[in-house]
């Protein structure tokens, strides 16, 4: 069972990120990425069902459905560790993304009658029997591993329909689907603000996996150049591999407090109906902060780790090649790093417009 229990401390954050850091480096993740990536997703399947007996797929499912109702900062703890360890799958939406949006559509006074309805998927994303994504256009024009997923989502203008996935395409990770969807059966209109926050949970969870592939990199290439020796001594010695290497672990430094900071503006908004837009910050300004900071900061330990590995860093057969490319998939979705800047400049505009004297 996790260590988690509702809203946690940020010591039993840490200690459950722990065990599931144990946890994953004893389950052999390279081993069951790859088979993910031949179309054998029995070990990938077995690993979900790991996750959930700790409680990670019901971190974002409330308690009623027998989730953990977790808060944004456990959340992040846990999706960096999934990072970390290149976990396939749709980490940032089955984790996040989906039982935010469901979460608040259970809510709804009327919610739709049958066996489609939030309370029953969310029940089994927290049981770990099922996994779920998302299409979420324009952010996420394509669902991810929809082939793995038992439940399929299309959230566009408010509207969030059951979907199927349709044209498979390929991906720079091998170990990830994307899959064209066309809308269904209609379980929520007017659904702006759910699929709002949903959105932002998804992309905080995106750059706590960033930011986790990132650390994983970085100690990667610090393993390697302590073991890898050009004339005659570790290229570790080597100054400029030492300064390349303090860059990375600057920008995994500096990006981390932006995913703090994140996590709680979304925790805050979690538990209002108004816009968090006081002198604290918007949700939105800091949630796409983390995601541009965490998408730099994992992209400049992959470029530092393919030249500290050299050749044998582009080769398909070394486990690097796992991380780098999912820097490269993540980095894009959940809204380009364009984007999130210009969200982070309209929010900083509005800010000052609001604290603009009246005349």
């Amino acid at each position: 069972m996790s260590a988690l229990g509702g809203r946690s401390t940020p010591a039993a954050a840490g200690e459950f990120a722990a065990s599931l850091h144990d946890m994953l480096s004893a389950a052999d993740v390279p081993a069951t990425a790859r088979r993910w990536a031949a179309g054998d997703r029995a070990p990938g399947l077995a690993l979900w069902r790991r996750l959930a007996s700790l409680g990670v797929t019901g971190l974002a499912v409330p308690r009623k459905q027998g989730g953990l109702e977790a808060s944004p900062a456990d959340l992040v703890a846990a999706c960096a560790e999934l990072g970390h360890h290149a976990v396939p799958g749709p980490v940032a939406e089955s984790v996040a993304a989906v039982p935010a949006l469901l979460g608040a559509l259970s809510e709804v006074s009327s919610p739709p009658a049958g066996p489609r309805v939030p309370g029953h998927w969310l029940a089994a994303l927290a049981a770990g029997d099922l996994i779920a994504t998302l299409a979420m256009p324009p952010w996420l024009p394509f669902a991810a591993d929809a082939e793995a997923a038992g439940l399929v989502l299309l959230a566009e203008g408010g509207v969030v329909r059951v979907a199927g996935a349709g044209q498979r395409h390929r991906s720079v990770d091998a170990a990830r689907s994307l899959s064209a969807v066309t809308g269904g059966e209609v379980i929520a209109r007017d659904a702006g603000t759910p699929v709002a926050d949903a959105f932002e949970l998804g992309t905080l969870a995106c750059a706590a996996q960033l930011l986790g592939a990132g650390r994983a990199l970085l100690a990667a290439s610090v393993r390697h150049a302590g073991t890898r020796v050009q004339f005659g001594r570790p290229v570790g010695t080597f100054q400029a591999v030492k300064h390349l290497l303090a860059d990375v672990a600057i920008a995994l430094e500096f990006a981390g407090p932006l995913l703090d900071a994140a996590a709680v503006a979304a925790g805050r908004r979690a538990v209002t109906t108004a816009p968090v837009t006081t002198g604290l910050g918007s949700t939105a300004r800091d949630v796409s902060a983390a995601k541009v900071a965490c998408s730099e900061a994992a992209a400049r330990a992959a470029r530092a780790a393919l030249q500290v590995h050299g050749a044998i860093g582009y080769t398909a057969e070394h486990d690097l090649s796992l991380w780098l490319t999912k820097v490269r998939a993540l980095t894009g979705a959940w809204g380009s790093a364009a984007w999130h800047r210009e969200r982070v400049m309209a929010e900083l505009a509005k800010e000052g417009t609001a604290d603009e004297p009246h005349r």
